[in-house]
């Protein structure tokens, strides 16, 4: 997935462009109160996000990229995405000793109610997944 640029308009762009994947991807769905919104996301970044990128047994990150979303229709509201580099990746990420640990540490941290919503991935039968990604670089970034 290389950088390319091209026009639009007069504008040049720097933009990849990646098919043909069948890349795994897990979303989660959370409510808290919108006052915790801030806490929630620097607990969760601390504890699930390092922490499973830190998981034993991986010479490296098992996942490609997690992204967290707002809903500003519903505050409080969190939609998190990852995109996992194999199904095995997240299922070891997954056992059940690795995600109590985090989750206790998440619980320590963050003592306010958290309701998971939906996990479209399980309601799907871990059935969603990345076929093709296009990116463009931020302004005045060059990818050369």
């Amino acid at each position: 997935m290389d950088w390319r640029a091209a026009t639009v308009g007069n504008v040049p762009v720097d933009f990849r462009y990646h098919s043909g994947e069948r890349l795994p991807v897990e979303v989660l769905v959370f409510e808290v109160d919108p006052e915790h919104v801030e806490a929630f996301l620097d607990v969760d970044h601390e504890v699930w996000t390092l922490g499973e990128a830190e998981v034993v047994g991986f010479a490296h990150i098992p996942f490609l990229s997690k992204e967290v979303w707002l809903d500003d229709v519903h505050p409080g509201r969190i939609i998190i995405t990852f995109v996992w580099e194999s199904i095995e990746s997240w299922r070891q990420v997954g056992e059940d000793h690795v995600q109590r640990e985090l989750q206790a540490r998440f619980d320590e941290r963050f003592p306010h109610r958290v309701t998971l919503l939906r996990a479209l991935h399980e309601e799907s039968n871990f059935g969603i997944h990345r076929v093709s990604r296009f990116e463009r670089s931020g302004p005045g970034h060059q990818h050369r």
